[in-house]
């Protein structure tokens, strides 16, 4: 059979087998526990003991799995009892805890031998093997609690990827290779955007200057324009009782993501982990009625939600993030029109990062569970008629979409945006959902045009989701090379020997007049290495400053990505400067 037609997860699933079988023969101590496929290839924890296994020891494990594996025709079936079972293992504890948990009374479980492996599965592999699995790497190592749970031994995890060409293997080494050079993490260290501190905390990133400078230009750049689309800008606090979270249903679903209650006088308060709870109150604080619809309340929104310390990383997973945030009060019969004007909003600001739809980010539709009463507000035709608005609004702005069962929120479906970082891999940057289960709960309520009191409907809404986490995805995007609207330094003057510092002053005071971020390199260094090292820090325009210039009243500027250095008047560079930051060009 042509590996090509065999299915990927087989393949992968395959390959951690085969992983396995090699570790087992090199260290025939440690105890295997599972080895599932994943979405870019699979993993398999060990527990090694207090023997240290690294990534220098891949070669050698790599060379067995390609030696084994020759050997392996097929994967053959077994049954076997559970007594059966836990005999094979009986030095396996993680194995036996799996075999408690799966041995139904009387039912037999499955074993699956290839050569002279054999291991605990429930099948899905490749058919043959020994012609299947060639083109297969070992990627990287890592700690890993068994069952997930910190109250669990750190087992050792190597994860690993499997293709059915080596063109396949090779393309996705290279775009992994591509990735690592543009992980935002190290990125934001070598352009000097953000720092951690132990003593400050894990997840709390502190953003440098020049980081607060891309922050703030994001800041400012949504603002500006959910102003000018008819939102109203409001701030409220970082925490609140934690009565209102129960009146929002938050606190039960929630309560393990959320910081613990802390005691003030008479009250618990509660940092925040959303927002829409303060606009609804904020909603109620007066009568509203039918004229005062759509109300859009929008925040630049600090929340606070509890990550596990393996899952932080970098800006892109937080314990403190600050979301575009904003809810929608309308009536129900204009809420299409709402959400219409949601996703022309997202697609504004993506096309100003330069991001194109279908390409770079596409929706999702997330559905809910009709089945589960617990989770889910239990009102099928409210449910009905509102994932009919948001896939009728998908369809109609001809946007690129798929379905998904089970991801909505508890109180309504909700719009997806899915982006594409630096891997390929998708990643939901922030939703749009639609929301008929909150009006209820806080009872708002609007006086209609004909006189009666009726219930109106909320669109919760993140225009460009969290800062952090948009910072972190633009810093990859881009590679650190941000468009010149964004970039935290935009000019660096440099003049050439100490005798042109004046005048390279003189152009910095001008730049600055007209809201260019600008800086001058007075380092005693030779221009050459003055150059290299704002290259290095990606700086998007060099003007450069000497005798010729002073003598023509000229500088010559340099833009990045080019050599070439164009002679041109300080007006005329503000010129250029200025126009390319009004368009936001790429």
């Amino acid at each position: 059979m042509d590996t090509e037609h065999v299915h990927l997860d087989n393949l992968r699933h395959s390959c951690a087998h085969l992983l396995a079988a090699a570790v087992m023969e090199l260290w025939p101590h440690a105890k295997r526990t599972i080895g599932p496929a994943i979405e870019d290839g699979f993993y398999y924890d060990f527990d090694f003991g207090d023997t240290k296994v690294s990534e220098s020891d891949f070669p050698a494990i790599e060379a067995k799995m390609h030696e084994l594996v020759k050997t392996w025709k097929g994967f053959e079936r077994h049954e076997v009892s559970k007594k059966e079972a836990l005999f094979a293992y009986q030095d396996n504890p993680y194995k036996q805890e799996l075999i408690e948990e799966f041995a139904s009374e009387g039912q037999n479980l499955t074993f699956y031998q290839s050569g002279m492996y054999s291991d605990l599965c429930r099948g899905g592999h490749c058919p043959h093997p020994n012609n299947d699995l060639k083109h297969f790497k070992l990627l990287s190592i890592a700690g890993a609690y068994w069952r997930g749970s910190e109250k669990n031994k750190m087992l050792t995890r190597i994860y690993g990827t499997c293709f059915p060409k080596a063109k396949e293997l090779e393309e996705h080494l290279h775009n992994l290779e591509e990735a690592k050079k543009r992980d935002h993490r190290k990125l934001g260290k070598e352009l000097g955007l953000f720092v951690f501190s132990d003593l400050v905390g894990q997840g709390l990133p502190m953003l440098t200057a020049k980081g607060a400078t891309i922050r703030r230009t994001l800041e400012r750049f949504i603002v500006d324009e959910e102003l000018r689309r008819g939102y109203q800008h409001v701030v409220t606090p970082p925490l609140a009782k934690v009565d209102l979270y129960r009146t929002s249903g938050h606190y039960p679903y929630y309560k393990d993501t959320m910081y613990p209650p802390m005691k003030v006088d008479d009250d618990e308060l509660i940092l925040r982990p959303m927002t829409c709870p303060h606009h609804f109150m904020m909603y109620k604080s007066q009568p509203r009625s039918y004229r005062d619809l759509p109300l859009r309340l929008a925040e630049i929104s600090p929340q606070f939600r509890y990550e596990k310390s393996g899952e932080l990383t970098g800006l892109m997973r937080v314990r403190m993030f600050t979301l575009t945030d904003a809810h929608i009060v309308t009536a129900p019969e204009h809420a299409k029109k709402e959400v219409l004007g949601v996703l022309d909003l997202i697609d504004y600001v993506n096309t100003s990062f330069g991001l194109v739809k279908g390409k770079d980010y596409r929706y999702r539709l997330s559905l809910g569970d009709r089945g589960d009463n617990k989770k889910y507000y239990k009102d099928d035709a409210a449910w009905d008629k509102a994932e009919g608005i948001l896939r009728d609004v998908l369809v109609e702005s001809n946007a690129p979409f798929f379905e998904a069962a089970n991801e909505a929120a508890f109180y309504g479906p909700k719009i997806d945006v899915q982006m594409k970082n630096v891997s390929g891999k998708e990643e939901t940057a922030f939703t749009v959902q639609y929301d008929f289960v909150m009006p209820k709960r806080f009872d708002l309520r609007y006086i209609d045009a004909d006189g009666t009191e009726k219930q109106p409907v909320v669109i919760h809404r993140a225009s460009m989701g969290a800062l952090e986490r948009t910072m972190a995805f633009l810093i990859e995007h881009y590679g650190g090379a941000f468009p010149l609207w964004l970039a935290p330094i935009q000019v660096v003057v440099i003049p050439i020997a100490e005798r042109h510092n004046d005048a390279a002053q003189t152009v910095v005071a001008e730049l600055r007049n007209h809201g260019i971020r600008v800086e001058s390199d007075h380092r005693s260094e030779p221009m050459q290495a003055k150059v290299r090292d704002h290259v290095l820090q990606k700086v998007p325009f060099l003007a450069i400053i000497g005798d010729r210039e002073i003598e023509h009243k000229t500088i010559s500027v340099r833009k990045r990505g080019g050599d070439k250095l164009t002679a041109m008047s300080v007006s005329e560079f503000i010129a250029q400067l200025v126009h390319e930051i009004e368009q936001k060009a790429h």
